[in-house]
């Protein structure tokens, strides 16, 4: 695996079989976000036999937390499940896949996909969001007009403002 991550996304779930659809919405949602969209549905199905694999090895009693990760790295989109219970599904073997044993406890089970050809990760665009305001901020109508020396003098109360000047 290429250590050089240039992003990253994850996703915390306790191991039951609702984590399976919850990991593949992510997945989906998380490539969309990427401009990855022609990757989500080999990334879904890899994250579902991988999150399927833990939620069977679980013990139903305490199940556990999952981690679900998604690293853009190199040429490659790294998908990734770690927790105390982890598993390599058997569809994924002869892939570039893994299990590994962290050191504070607990495996992870990854697996490399090709990113679309002659792109890697440094040319994949960070997600971009237009500035919104909530509904209960616009049901409040324009924005009120705040006193600059007010803010100050709430920092500086807060232990944020640099030095008082009066």
């Amino acid at each position: 695996m290429n250590a050089q991550t240039e992003q990253v996304d994850d996703l915390r779930l306790v191991a039951l079989p609702t984590a399976v659809s919850v990991a593949d919405m992510f997945v989906r949602f998380s490539l969309g976000e990427w401009r990855l969209r022609a990757m989500q549905d080999e990334a879904a199905q890899t994250i579902r036999r991988l999150v399927g694999a833990a939620v069977d090895v679980a013990d139903r009693r305490a199940p556990g937390f999952l981690l679900v990760r998604l690293r853009l790295t190199g040429t490659y989109l790294v998908v990734e499940v770690e927790g105390n219970r982890v598993a390599l599904p058997p569809e994924l073997a002869g892939t570039r896949a893994g299990l590994v044993d962290l050191t504070a406890g607990g495996r992870l089970a990854w697996c490399e996909l090709a990113l679309p050809s002659g792109m890697d990760a440094s040319a994949v665009p960070l997600p971009r969001r237009e500035p919104r305001r909530s509904p209960a901020a616009e049901a409040l109508g324009d924005e009120p007009n705040v006193d600059p020396e007010v803010i100050q003098r709430i920092l500086y109360g807060l232990g944020g403002g640099a030095h008082r000047s009066d």
